[in-house]
């Protein structure tokens, strides 16, 4: 059975980090403490959003990572084709028999189907950058906490 990937959400965790954290580059070791992951997933996908353009490297002591672009000139659609290789959708593993009539026709069916529902999907993490998903993320802190809830008071993870 296929398993679900979370490097999407990773990656959107990390670039809202990195909008938080933007006047200084973020170590990965950094980073997985906030996502709660190991350091080594963390490169594997600053190493994607580097490749797309998204982040920028600094190697050796104080470097780390950062935004290359403005977090308001970074969609989710665009995050989503940085790391994720696989359809959003796949059909059966084996062709099915096409000497049935469901199965002869049911992949057809399937792929008009997949292809509205993966343009939706499109469509809807087009609208959204990184820098609404941060004030948004932002939005829950100062509502928790709604005196001293400045930007700098967001807590780091240890």
């Amino acid at each position: 059975m296929p398993t679900i990937s979370s490097r999407f959400a990773v990656a959107v965790h990390l670039l809202a980090y990195m909008t938080w954290r933007r006047s200084e580059p973020v170590t990965s070791e950094r980073v997985a403490g906030s996502v709660n992951t190991n350091p080594v997933v963390v490169r594997r996908i600053v190493g994607a959003l580097r490749n797309a353009g998204l982040v920028s490297v600094q190697p050796g002591v104080g470097g780390g990572a950062q935004l290359a672009r403005d977090p308001e000139g970074i969609t989710l659609l665009d995050v989503y084709r940085a790391v994720e290789d696989d359809a959003l959708f796949a059909l059966h593993a084996q062709p099915p028999c096409g000497h049935c009539d469901v199965g002869g026709n049911i992949q057809g069916v399937l792929q008009e189907v997949f292809a509205r529902a993966s343009r939706a999907m499109e469509a809807e993490l087009e609208g959204v950058t990184i820098l609404q998903v941060f004030e948004s993320v932002f939005a829950r802190v100062r509502a928790r906490c709604p005196q001293g809830a400045e930007e700098g008071a967001l807590r780091r993870p240890a």
